[in-house]
């Protein structure tokens, strides 16, 4: 928490450029502050070495190990100068596991001279797999040596009795990072305090400065426990005082309260339903209602398994505000979603969404929508209808943010599949009502309890875990191509059973496969792991070998998010007409796509996709009375993380599971990572499954703090931290699940 010039001071002025610049490109870092605040992801004890057993591949590591083995190899290359190239190999061991490093080319002769067996010494690089084995190639090193006189620098002088190994990059190793804070260190003492007093005594809570000391140059196991325990609590604290300081400004705001009425078109929907409620979507549809009929605006998350119903819920919400004489949109992700949302609104209504044509009944309205590819004529209409109020619900993408949309009355916004959506959308939507519109946050991925309160904490959350009857089980296996070829084979046949037996079936890839999207080709030597790295799948390659080949004869179509819009249409409704029997398509199938006679679904390097799309993408199939069958294609070794990580996908359907799993193997910060919090996350050390309690326990502690203080007036520090962490390229991640 930068809090004093001191902290604010560029990292440029301290360091010189060079370092700050490749901390600023690399690692967010730009001030003191910054730096201090970038602690160790773990500690080396000298003498104890690390696991080399679970590196994760393609992921940028530093280990401590020994030299058990070092071998120079010379073989025949066009490209050095006489016609023979080097190659030193060296294995490392940790009494774990083993490792190999290879150097080439001009590499080898320092560490040839260097990296003599039993020599001890921390590397950094990126692990690859090269002929089956895990490797890094030219790693860089730092020797681990007592005070030598030879001038190299010993870890001891600068690391105490841990050795710190922070989060690094290829560019900047972990000991530089460690010399660089060392060089910082003593600014900690300037470092204000975010938590009030009572607070941090009550919980026995070490000051911030002696903290951050104690993180960056422990003496002991119990130092770091010391500075964890208290920098989670800012993590956990600050944060929370956020989310608490959001939830007291929207209790703020006016609404419509819209209750909908007994014998309107609610009523007219449920009596035409040919099937009853679960008892979940009956108490969810509960607390929406009690949430619309008050004078504030709601503010919900609507979160639930795949295929729970939750459109189901959110419709009838729609419909309700429409009773009470609002208007309710529904924004999704992409033109693919908003049509089939659309269609299936339409269908689940029938005539109760033909309001003003022949054949309407009374309490029916009209069903528009609107997306960005629209001809100008639909366009011109659909505009019209919102404006006049004719229109009482209305679907459709970003198109719906627009200036020129205007609403008659606009009384709900349902925001489907909330982790694409920004706040900067969400409140110009919002935006376009008379008072604040009521707000309904779907998401198809389930989430457990803490981060919800840590992502969503300015929703209240309600949860369908109860799938309708009528779904079916679905069956999944990984498929290891590389291990079983003839793995790969039995699956088409899988495909082909499937289509003979009068169904569907989906196949996924990574890659589209036209040129906008061939991968780059890097500039410099390939290191000679490469060949093993190929892109990842293509549709459009897939899709072309498999009418040619496996599944010649079967109809097969391609489906990605380039195609035009009306061809995107045009393929999606002919696979629902069951006239196509294979779509090889991209992740534009992810969520929503509702086909309940596709029964089988083969993800191609499933490894490259994460455990909650790979959820999602499985549950396109089951839909229907027949099972679904969901194959999960990787050439990944047996024994690397993505084979474990998949090989859990496979092994439960219980998403709420699946997303513990997932945040377990994901590392720290990452619930918020990148995509969600600009450059850099806001969680450091606090572990958002780990440290439930201390969460739950924030939240109360910033609950009272926010309602005796909103403004935090007696409370400067805190302030100051809340500005910190809410920095114009963080200001999103709240709203960004």
């Amino acid at each position: 928490m930068d809090l004093v010039p001191a902290l604010r001071e560029p990292l440029k002025k301290v360091l010189g450029p060079a370092t700050a610049k490749v901390m600023a490109e690399h690692l967010g870092l730009h001030t003191v502050g910054d730096l201090l605040h970038h602690y160790p992801r773990r500690y080396e004890e000298r003498g104890q070495l690390t696991h080399l057993a679970d590196l994760p591949m393609d992921e940028h590591v530093t280990v401590v190990a020994q030299v058990a083995d070092a071998r120079l190899h010379t073989f025949a290359s066009s490209k050095a100068p006489r016609g023979k190239g080097q190659r030193l190999e060296v294995t490392i061991t940790d009494g774990s596991g083993r490792l190999q490093l290879v150097f080439f080319g001009n590499g080898v002769h320092k560490p040839h001279k260097e990296l003599l067996p039993g020599t001890r010494a921390m590397f950094a690089g990126k692990v690859s797999v090269f002929n089956r084995r895990l490797q890094l190639a030219h790693p860089a090193y730092e020797l681990l040596r007592g005070g030598d006189d030879d001038g190299t620098e010993s870890v001891e002088s600068w690391a105490g009795a841990l050795i710190p190994l922070y989060p690094a990059t290829a560019k900047l190793e972990s000991w530089k990072i460690g010399k660089a804070i060392q060089t910082v260190l003593p600014s900690a003492q300037e470092a204000l305090d975010p938590l009030p007093d009572s607070l941090r005594a009550g919980r026995s809570l070490v000051p911030l400065p002696e903290a951050l000391l104690k993180i960056h140059r422990p003496h002991t196991r119990a130092d770091v426990e010391d500075a964890r325990a208290r920098l989670k609590w800012d993590e956990a604290f600050v944060l929370q005082v956020a989310l608490a300081r959001r939830r007291h400004a929207e209790t703020q705001l006016p609404a419509v309260p819209r209750k909908p009425s007994p014998d309107g078109l609610l009523a007219a929907f449920d009596d035409r339903l040919p099937f009853t409620l679960t008892d979940g979507q009956r108490k969810v549809s509960r607390e929406i209602f009690d949430d619309l009929a008050t004078d504030h605006p709601m503010h919900r998350l609507l979160q639930g398994e795949v295929g729970s119903g939750k459109t189901m819920v959110a419709l009838r919400a729609m419909l309700a505000v429409v009773d009470a004489g609002g208007q309710a949109v529904m924004l999704a992700p992409t033109e693919v979603l908003a049509q089939q949302h659309h269609r299936s609104v339409v269908e689940m209504m029938g005539e109760l969404a033909e309001g003003g044509m022949l054949g309407g009944t009374e309490h029916a309205t009209k069903v528009v929508l609107l997306t960005g590819s629209m001809g100008a004529a639909a366009r011109r209409h659909a505009l019209l209808d919102l404006a006049t109020g004719e229109a009482g619900i209305v679907i459709g993408t970003h198109a719906l943010i627009e200036d020129k949309v205007q609403f008659h009355d606009l009384g709900l916004v349902v925001v489907d599949e909330q982790h694409r959506f920004g706040v900067e959308q969400r409140d110009a939507l919002r935006g376009k009502g008379k008072q604040p519109p009521h707000l309904l946050v779907m998401t198809a991925t389930p989430i457990p309890r803490t981060v919800a309160m840590t992502v969503f904490g300015d929703l209240e959350t309600s949860v369908l875990d109860q799938l309708p009857a009528g779904r079916s089980p679905i069956a999944s296996h990984v498929v290891p191509a590389a291990d079983k070829p003839h793995f790969l084979a039995r699956a088409w046949e899988r495909v082909r059973e499937e289509v003979t037996n009068g169904h569907q079936a989906y196949v996924v890839c990574p890659r589209i496969g036209d040129e906008d999207d061939a991968p780059k080709k890097g500039s410099g030597q390939p290191a000679e792991g490469d060949a093993e790295k190929r892109p990842p799948l293509a549709v459009l390659e897939v899709a072309e070998h498999l009418a040619k080949g496996p599944l010649q004869g079967l109809g097969v179509e391609v489906l990605h998010g380039r195609m035009p819009p009306d061809d995107k249409d045009a393929v999606m409704r002919r696979f629902a007409a069951g006239e196509t029997d294979v779509l090889v398509a991209t992740t534009v199938i992810e969520v929503g796509v509702n086909v309940p006679n596709a029964t089988a679904v083969v993800i191609m390097d499933a490894d490259r996709f994460g455990v909650s799309q790979l959820h999602q993408l499985r549950g396109r199939v089951g839909r229907g009375s027949a099972p679904g069958l969901c194959l999960l294609v990787t050439e990944m070794p047996e024994a690397s993380p993505a084979r474990q990580r998949l090989a859990a996908v496979a092994g439960t359907l219980d998403g709420f599971e699946l997303s513990r799993i997932d945040l377990e193997q994901r590392r720290e910060g990452d619930v918020l990572g990148q995509a969600q919090s600009g450059a850099r996350t806001s969680l450091r050390v606090l572990a958002v499954i780990e440290d439930e309690e201390i969460i739950a326990e924030a939240r109360e502690e910033a609950a009272a703090v926010v309602a005796a203080d909103p403004e935090l007036s007696g409370l400067p520090a805190l302030r100051t931290a809340l500005d910190a962490l809410l920095d114009e390229e963080r200001e999103q991640y709240l709203e960004k699940g």
